[in-house]
């Protein structure tokens, strides 16, 4: 009963989220004079193209007579995001990559790793009417390395969760879209295809209740048909320096229609200067498939940061 209550509870605070979405304006670049210069292009025709490299070091050291107690630590986190948009009349495209590794290491213990990520998006969309479109995309979500639970008890003692493509997640879709202001987008897909994939079929024994993320024991790969597929996404500068950005999921499946799966990334980023910026990443996700309960994660880091 708690874990249906919490899932409730979830969904009405993704909700609020989104009906609560301020109504700021952005413009895209106009290249309609700059661009393919002699050629006839319709006005309204736009690119965009933003790619984000950075660095995050974080360290700390104690004295042997440090009263305060600590313990010596260092961590390294790198990431990549890359998007691009380009529309043509009626016609546009959208890609969309984020990659995200970090390790630490305390003294006394193995490194580990604390954030881990993959996600590429393409789509299409062919113009209905200035707000609404339909649209078909592939959308792939892993993480590049091993992932493991530590032994409370023992520093040196690991079961291994997870890998690359272990799990992975494949969706096809095809719907509607909603797209009010140019940062902001719902997508809704009833009958989209998702291809859950762990190519180590020796997961399962560390997995919760042996689930297996939800592909059968002995396979590496479950298909799913969507009842219905949304997803909300928003990319703004919501002060001068300032981003937030954020990708919700909602997926019920026709098999299992009341099981709804729920997955929320966020990341607020703050420039201090050209090459420096802090940021707070949180990620909340509901699946059966992989706890009964609501898993959360959350990062705040300081480092270099490069965007063009």
């Amino acid at each position: 009963m708690s874990g249906k209550l919490q899932h409730t509870s979830f969904i009405a605070l993704i909700l609020l989220t989104l009906l609560t979405v301020p109504g700021y304006s952005q413009n895209k670049v106009d290249l309609s004079n700059s661009l393919n210069a002699g050629r006839l292009k319709t006005p309204g025709d736009t690119a965009w193209k933003k790619i984000e490299f950075g660095a995050n070091l974080n360290q700390g050291s104690f004295s042997s007579n440090w009263t305060g107690g600590g313990v010596n630590s260092i961590a390294l986190g790198l990431f990549l995001n890359a998007l691009s948009e380009t529309k043509k009349g009626k016609n546009s495209w959208r890609n969309d990559f984020q990659g995200q590794y970090g390790i630490v290491r305390n003294k006394g213990q193995q490194s580990r790793k604390n954030v881990d990520r993959i996600f590429f998006d393409t789509k299409y969309n062919r113009e209905l009417s200035p707000k609404w479109s339909l649209f078909a995309n592939v959308n792939f979500l892993s993480q590049f390395g091993a992932g493991y639970e530590y032994d409370k008890d023992s520093a040196d003692v690991k079961r291994k969760v997870s890998g690359i493509l272990s799990p992975a997640y494949l969706t096809e879709a095809i719907g509607i879209e909603y797209r009010p202001v140019p940062y902001f987008f719902v997508d809704v897909a009833p009958g989209a295809l998702r291809q859950t994939i762990v190519v180590d079929k020796d997961l399962y024994v560390n997995t919760p209740d042996q689930k297996n993320y939800g592909v059968p024991i002995g396979k590496r790969v479950r298909t799913e048909a969507a009842l219905i597929q949304v997803v909300a996404n928003f990319d703004k500068d919501i002060a001068k320096d300032v981003n937030l950005k954020f990708r919700y999921l909602m997926f019920s499946s026709f098999k299992h229609p009341l099981n709804i799966d729920n997955r929320l990334d966020a990341q607020l980023t703050a420039k201090i200067n050209k090459y420096v910026n802090a940021n707070i990443g949180a990620i909340m996700v509901y699946d059966e498939d992989q706890s009964n309960k609501i898993q959360f994660a959350q990062a705040l880091s300081i480092g270099f940061l490069f965007a063009f």
